[in-house]
């Protein structure tokens, strides 16, 4: 098929298009004559190659590929290959799929977009900004003084500043799509951690709907209470207030992101309104109400008595900072609505850093101006004033307020009701306005629930979208211009209300801050991780980060979580570790380049290196096979085998030739390699695929045993089936067989030929089912396809599904129906081609160890033994001895194996193995070697010479004189085996060696033949003579 690209119109240069996606065609460059001065179809670079399918902020081009260049300088002219570069992403064309557009297009569909101050700055400060500031702040700083205060608010700061820094190097390596957190992790450490994360911070956000709206509640219920203006009682007018306010907050998001965005713009204005209100409040004049309560302007005995700590009812530094810290969470308002960022990666970064630095100081500023105006206890009794002339000597913990001219000395005997270690109302009562302090607490809360409200089911849409838990999928579709997860919005909606209907949450809040924490946790270690795999891929634009204080990030992240609340960070840790393994155990199809996958690699190479410094042991040995199995599912029986003997031991190999010219066989190899290993791992065969494309088998397989493998990593047997047809094959085929032993005898693998009566290969059945099943296929979408017709009632139809039908009629009667022997026979082979992956039975696996091979005739059928389908086999050793010395070679043999720690069930020592066979075993033989046979000796001499000239390789009565001991071995072993292991589950026979150029291709493959003729799978094994067992320690 010519490839599209090309235009062979007059001599101007090929015209190469585009493949795309929106309907629209352009060409990447007309011509590129100016570029290099000469035609060529190579491509200049340009970012439309390297664009994902279904992109939506360009098209995608298809650049030539490298078969279509290197043809078309061989052949020099008209070219005819196929299409090798197709879009094959599965992509459905969705938004979703477009990560690759840095800068942005315009708005042509009217999808709402922000920028970073907008859409990051203003979201996180107002997420960030909490009702902390307004009702618990000065306590904290009553308690701890503002000298650990400030390592409060500045330990809180590292642990956020460290995971912005690390979110930024993250969200500029590469685009950003829609997801925040989950995105992130996902894409940096896998779906394994993105999965399970997502899911924890999805709920988490949904939750702190509630927590926040229950916090606003609260406080319009304590301004009821002041009123007596209480609708039922304090508990039920949370529920009622609590959901009133969620439904409107659900009325904003569903309204569109512009709106909730505005909404998000007036919030802030009053928050910020609220704050400069305090900061002017504390240089008004205190009046001598607020100086009772404790309030007496700047003062530095103020400042300094409030310095030192004073830690009151049980708390301590870590109770005060579990206590605070909740208000510096936030910092993923921005990312998690990354989706309708202008350009994530400049915004997130810029907007997250800054909101951390504007709101550190903020609370910082508030904090040490309560500290430097209000002492810590105050009596709110205005006649506790100290008469003028009084002569009081002002000592203890009310030493500023003394000298101020107040006593609140009763404090040191009696609780208080003021000053900021007992007023939660410390920021109204500073204020230059109080309402504003409400108004500000009010906003704090709805702008911190409107957040969550909005970033909830963003972050699960994406996570449903990439279909890592399936029965979610539900919540992946979008609505609107903005693709608004509606879905999503109902269930944050639902998870929200429940929690807002138990009003309280001293029990979840903590919950909440943990699986925020954890997010952050995963975020520093995401960074952490890319940095030290050390993938080129991992190239942020952001550079101001460093691997090791995203991990310090990561594990202080952690000692948070277990400061702030233990049990709930256990809880944490056991929810996310559950989600993990479910995550793993299912095998989400999705990759996604993390850095996960940068380590396995990395670790790999590492460890294979370290191998290489490594002698060989022989307690070390592992069966690393070879397997020439062609494709892994034409001989199940060969890869189950050679399954059981490397799983969780050693490398497997299955190995493919193609054989014919190179030209041709290329294509087959290539498209043969990612589909064969998907089928392995589908099947769950933990196995490589390899395949190469020569002249010859043997030549083929001689490359493979040279160059596979990596440093230790590399194979020791090979393994293949039995040439059954070698009587009937070409005597090249013949040849090309036996050379392959030869070769592998040369390279000093072990090898292993296995036997089965049925045969092994099932390549024919396999074609055939995928054709029944392609026409049955066919025959459902005709069947579809007339009902459809028939509901249209379209008389047109009858002559339509006349053609079709007899179309397929005509199809069906190409595929020669099989005879009821045929079908048997192939029953047959199915059924023994697959026995190795059902459990055996009990019974036995007879090893007839004739030669000393080093001991591999052995520890492969105890491998096998050590697997679950083989445990029910006992392992009988037979050993050829002599006569008169029977019990003498057993108890040797006994003390061999029980040196070595191998169990079997009998030693059988055969003593008449010398004995020749029988008259009706030895006909078989000759028969078998007949057609092969010279009869030289029947002949003249000239002639005799001249029919070994003409033949070679057929075998001549001197071979047949030479070898004829070692032929009445082969026929004499069969018979014994007939008659001791007939009824053996598996029969391991040590295999006979022809001597290079001495016995002929044809006289060995009698021998195999005759060796295992008529017996139960049988499997030929001859070691390289090295030593896999050793009895030492």
């Amino acid at each position: 098929m010519e490839n599209e690209a090309y235009d062979r119109i007059g001599d101007e240069p090929p015209n190469y298009e585009e493949t795309s996606f929106s309907g629209e065609h352009r060409a990447v460059r007309p011509s590129v004559v100016s570029a290099f001065g000469h035609d060529t179809l190579d491509r200049v670079p340009n970012i439309d190659f390297y664009r994902n399918a279904g992109s939506v902020s360009g098209n995608r081009a298809v650049r030539p590929s490298l078969q279509e260049l290197h043809d078309v300088f061989q052949k020099n002219g008209r070219i005819s290959v196929t299409n090798t570069v197709e879009d094959r992403e599965g992509s459905d064309g969705t938004p979703s799929d477009d990560v690759e557009s840095v800068i942005p297009l315009d708005n042509k569909d009217g999808t709402v977009r922000f920028g970073w101050i907008k859409g990051v700055l203003v979201r996180c400060m107002l997420n960030i900004w909490g009702v902390m500031l307004f009702i618990r702040l000065s306590w904290v700083f009553g308690q701890a003084g503002w000298g650990l205060g400030i390592v409060v608010i500045a330990l809180s700061c590292v642990v956020t500043t460290v995971t912005g820094l690390s979110m930024s190097a993250i969200c500029t390596n590469g685009v950003v799509r829609g997801g925040g957190a989950y995105y992130l992790i996902s894409r940096s450490l896998g779906p394994e951690f993105g999965g399970s994360i997502g899911l924890i911070f999805a709920f988490a956000n949904a939750v702190a709907v509630a927590m926040y709206v229950v916090g606003f509640a609260e406080t319009v219920v304590d301004l009821l209470k002041e009123n007596n203006a209480i609708m039922i009682d304090e508990l039920n007018d949370i529920r009622i207030i609590g959901c009133i306010s969620v439904v409107l907050l659900l009325g904003i998001s569903v309204a569109g992101m512009e709106w909730e965005a505005k909404a998000q713009i007036g919030l802030l204005i009053i928050l910020l309104v609220a704050i400069v209100n305090v900061f002017v409040g504390t240089g008004i004049p205190a009046s001598t109400d607020k100086k009772s309560k404790g309030f007496f302007n700047y003062d530095a005995k103020i400042f300094m008595e409030n310095l030192p700590p004073d830690f009151r009812d049980g708390e301590t530094f870590f109770s005060v900072f579990a206590i605070f810290f909740p208000a510096a969470t936030g910092i993923l308002a921005g990312a998690n609505i990354s989706g309708d960022l202008k350009d994530p990666q400049d915004a997130l970064p810029k907007g997250t850093l800054l909101a951390i630095l504007i709101t550190g100081v903020t609370y910082l500023g508030v904090a040490l101006c309560v500290s430097a105006t209000v002492v810590r206890d105050a009596t709110g009794n205005i006649n506790d004033t100290i008469a003028t002339g009084m002569d009081m000597f002002c000592n203890g913990s009310n030493t500023a307020a003394c000298e101020q001219g107040w006593n609140f000395s009763s404090c040191d005997v009696s609780s208080c009701k003021f000053g900021s270690m007992n007023n939660f109302q410390v920021m109204t009562m500073v204020s230059g306005f109080g309402p504003l302090i409400t108004a500000g607490t009010f906003s704090a809360t709805l702008s911190s629930a409107l957040a969550s409200l909005v970033s909830a089911p963003k972050v699960f849409q994406a996570l449903c979208k990439d279909n890592i838990y399936t029965a979610l999928k539900f919540f992946a579709k979008g609505h609107g211009k903005n693709n608004e997860p509606i879905r999503g919005y109902v269930l944050t909606f639902i998870i929200a209300v429940a929690f807002i209907i138990i009003a309280d949450l001293n029990v979840i809040a903590p919950i909440i801050s943990n699986f925020f924490l954890a997010s952050y946790a995963l975020i520093n270690f995401s960074c952490f991780h890319a940095s030290y795999a050390k993938s080129p891929g991992w190239r942020p634009a952001y550079r101001y980060y460093n691997m090791w204080l995203s991990l310090f990030g990561a594990v202080l992240c952690c000692g948070v979580m277990f400061v702030i609340n233990w049990w709930a960070a256990l809880l944490t840790y056991a929810i996310e570790i559950f989600l993990y393994v479910y995550v793993t155990v299912k095998k989400p199809n999705v990759n996604w380049g993390s850095s996960t996958q940068a380590v396995t690699f990395v670790s790999a190479v590492n460890n294979a290196l370290s191998l290489t410094g490594v002698e060989d042991h022989v307690k070390n040995f592992r069966p690393q096979c070879m397997v020439l199995t062609g494709a892994p599912k034409n001989r199940p029986a060969l890869l189950d085998l050679a399954h059981c003997f490397t799983k969780n031991y050693g490398l497997c190999l299955t190995c493919e030739v193609f054989v014919g010219p190179r030209t041709e066989t290329l294509t087959d190899v290539n498209a043969g390699m990612e589909k064969n290993q998907m089928w392995l791992n589908k099947k769950k065969r933990k196995a490589f695929y390899a395949a190469v494309a020569c002249d010859s088998f043997r030549q083929g397989t001689e490359n493979l045993m040279q160059a596979s493998g990596l440093g230790r990593l590399k194979p020791n047997i090979l393994m293949m089936g039995f040439k059954k047809d070698w009587r009937t094959a070409d005597t090249a085929g013949v040849q090309s067989y036996v050379g392959v032993l030869h070769d592998a005898f040369d390279f000093e693998y072990g090898t292993v030929v296995l036997r089965m009566n049925q045969g092994l290969d099932v390549s024919h059945i396999i074609k055939a089912q995928e054709e029944m099943e392609r026409e049955a296929q066919e025959q459902k979408d005709l069947e579809k396809e007339e009902l459809a017709e028939e509901n249209k009632g379209k008389s047109i139809f009858r002559k339509s599904r006349n053609l079709s039908t007899q179309g397929l009629t005509s199809r069906a009667s190409v595929t020669t129906p099989q005879s009821p022997q045929v079908v048997v026979v192939n029953e047959r082979l199915v059924s023994n081609s697959t026995q190795f992956q059902r459990k055996q039975g009990k019974g036995t696996i007879d090893v007839w160890w004739m030669f000393d091979d080093g001991g591999l005739t052995l520890l492969l059928p105890y491998i096998l033994t050590t697997r679950k389908k083989f445990k029910d086999c006992k392992m009988r050793i037979f050993i050829a001895g002599q006569p008169g010395r029977v019990e003498q070679d057993r108890h040797e043999m006994k003390s061999l194996l029980e040196k070595f720690r191998i169990k079997y069930a009998d030693i059988h020592v055969i003593d008449d193995i010398t004995q020749n066979p029988n008259s009706n075993s030895w006909k078989m033989f000759e028969d078998m070697i007949e057609p092969f046979r010279l009869h030289e000796g029947s002949k003249s001499t000239t002639l005799a010479e001249a029919l070994r000239k003409d033949n070679p390789w057929k075998i001549s009565d001197a071979e047949l004189d030479t070898f004829e001991e070692k032929t009445n071995l082969q026929v004499r072993l069969n018979e014994l085996l007939q008659e001791n292991s007939r009824a053996a589950n598996l029969i391991i026979v040590s295999m006979p060696i022809a001597r290079l150029g001495s016995v002929s291709d044809h006289l060995y493959m009698a021998w195999l033949d005759i060796l295992t003729k008529n017996l139960p799978p049988t499997m030929l094994i001859r070691g390289n003579h090295k030593s896999v067992l050793t009895f030492y320690s």
